[in-house]
């Protein structure tokens, strides 16, 4: 752990000098070798005497792209949060809090008017402003992984530099929720040179303008990095003291523990069920586990194998994978068995809906469809993505050859399994999922509605699974503003998904982090496992010190 002097001063310069080269290095290449010294020598003197309490996290997953539009996942939402600021966060209690919006009216039934906050920069130095907003909510509504969520959306109306409205296609009852996903891009540094291209090599994958707490120093992909605090930075209100951010991904859960117990980083999630109860009687070292609401599920596509269009052998799946067992064996309790996608906080959850675990029943689907130890079925899974991924996929290979089902099971790294899964590689598939909207239908939209791809609609849904009624109800619930209508659509929604065992739902995941004792972390985390860095604050440490 390192504490350094505060100098304001210092930090500005560095990170003026930061803009300069960000902006314009083929400049400054052709500086004097004199000019160029004496800034070399200023900026490392500054970083000798600056404020810095440096932080060394390590993750299990590595930020694929830069590019906060180019996929929906948690590592990229998760970075998105300290380089960019959405226009509204979610605070603990599940209320949404001002960031780059102070406030915001509904303005008439399809609109709601957005005041923004002035004197805000980009990294670049250039100001944000109602363009920058109109600018990628306009880019989102383009993205493959995002655009079902923002095809709710008609448009924007800049009223000035500082007010937009944001107009939806109908009434439209997420539309706040919707808004934590836009992190303002900043559209001069971007402009045509923005193209989204899923795992692809792009200006934006690369390269990071965002008006966030940090910026990025240096990066070395799947290796590496190095993020410092944004002198600039205008919530003056955040009292973190983390000045130096390293993310380190470590893959392995014995690797990353090993890391922290030997002062390696201060920071680490996840931490291995199995680990948890000595972690939590460590000396200098303490633990946070909160319940989750993300959904691990399996997929089982009806297109690629026909079998599994009959209903009776998606049944006899279901009933032949055991919940309880998943999370009491593996994940140590650190779990719940869902019988449904909605967690019990969301409105489509509907509490009748069990897990249901019977072999018996299961043998006798099977046999009636005439699959009685004939079905022989592909399966992928990641085996970094989540504590404990590959475990789980063995568990339930296992547990489908008691019914006479013979898995060819694949494990692979998240990098690679998430492109088979976009591929549909895999009879069945198992994947997770947060609602960042804290609504049901943001998990229908995505994982089971019919898949389209002009709408975005079923960008996750690996079942190729189509029920037009789902299709409508997601429509409704959409545009319904009657909360008790709204409620009754979206639990029609999970009624039909368990009568017609489109997916297996597997469990509800709980979060566990830990770090050094010094580490104040326990305010800075929330059930969608977005650490808000900015406001972490480290204590002075008496063991290493700079």
């Amino acid at each position: 752990m390192i504490i350094k002097m505060n100098n304001d001063y210092c930090d500005k310069t560095a990170f003026t000098f930061y803009r300069a080269r960000h902006f314009f290095s083929s400049v400054i290449r052709r500086l004097t070798k004199r000019t160029t010294l004496l800034l070399t020598i200023a900026v490392s003197v500054c970083a000798l005497q600056a404020h810095a309490a440096t932080l060394r996290m390590a993750f299990d997953n590595n930020v694929v792209s830069l590019d906060p539009h180019e996929l929906l996942s948690e590592s990229s939402l998760q970075f998105s949060h300290l380089v960019y600021d959405p226009l509204v966060r979610w605070k603990k209690d599940g209320s949404l809090e001002p960031r780059l919006a102070t406030k915001w009216e509904q303005i008439d039934p399809k609109t709601v008017r957005f005041y923004l906050r002035k004197d805000v920069q980009f990294i670049t130095g250039n100001a944000f402003s109602a363009k920058d907003v109109a600018y990628t909510i306009n880019r989102l509504k383009g993205s493959p992984d995002f655009r079902a969520m923002f095809d709710t959306i008609q448009g924007t109306k800049i009223i000035d530099l500082y007010t937009i409205d944001i107009i939806s296609v109908a009434p439209n009852p997420l539309t706040l929720n919707v808004m934590t996903y836009v992190f303002p891009m900043d559209r001069v540094y971007f402009k045509d040179r923005d193209k989204i291209v899923k795992y692809g090599e792009t200006f934006a994958s690369k390269n990071v303008s965002g008006t966030g707490a940090y910026y990025i120093e240096a990066r070395k992909t799947g290796v590496k990095t190095v993020l410092k605090r944004n002198p600039h930075y205008w919530d003056k209100e955040s009292k973190g003291n983390v000045d130096k951010l390293i993310l380190t991904p470590i893959r392995n859960a014995s690797t990353r523990l090993a890391a922290l117990l030997s002062g390696d980083v201060d920071f680490i999630f996840p931490i291995s069920p199995i680990d948890i109860p000595r972690m939590k009687q460590q000396k200098g070292i303490k633990v946070r586990t909160l319940q989750g609401t993300r959904i691990a599920l399996l997929h089982m596509n009806e297109e690629r194998n026909l079998a599994l269009k009959d209903i009776r052998v998606r049944k006899a799946i279901n009933l032949a994978i055991n919940q309880k067992l998943i999370v009491d064996k593996i994940l140590k309790g650190y779990g719940t068995p869902a019988g449904q996608l909605s967690a019990d906080r969301f409105l489509g959850h509907v509490s009748s809906l069990k897990p249901e675990y019977n072999l018996a029943k299961a043998k006798a689907l099977l046999e009636d469809a005439g699959y009685k130890d004939t079905l022989s079925v592909s399966m992928m899974a990641s085996n970094n993505r989540y504590v404990d991924d590959k475990l789980v996929a063995e568990a339930i290979a296992s547990m489908l050859s008691k019914v006479g089902i013979k898995v060819n099971l694949k494990t692979l790294p998240k990098a690679q399994y998430y492109q088979e899964f976009d591929r549909r590689s895999a009879d069945l598939m198992m994947v997770t999922w947060q609602s960042d909207t804290l609504d049901s239908n943001n998990l229908f939209e995505f994982l089971v509605a019919c898949p389209d791809g002009s709408s975005g609609l079923g960008a996750y849904n690996a079942s190729e699974y189509c029920n037009p009624s789902i299709n409508q109800a997601i429509g409704q619930a959409n545009t319904e503003m009657n909360p008790e209508r709204r409620i009754r659509l979206l639990q029609s929604v999970e009624r039909t998904l368990h009568n017609d065992a489109a997916v297996v739902p597997l469990f509800w995941q709980s979060l566990n982090w830990a770090s050094k004792e010094n580490v104040h972390f326990e305010n800075v985390v929330n059930d969608q496992n977005y650490p808000y860095i900015d406001r972490l604050i480290i204590t002075e440490n008496k063991g290493t010190r700079d």
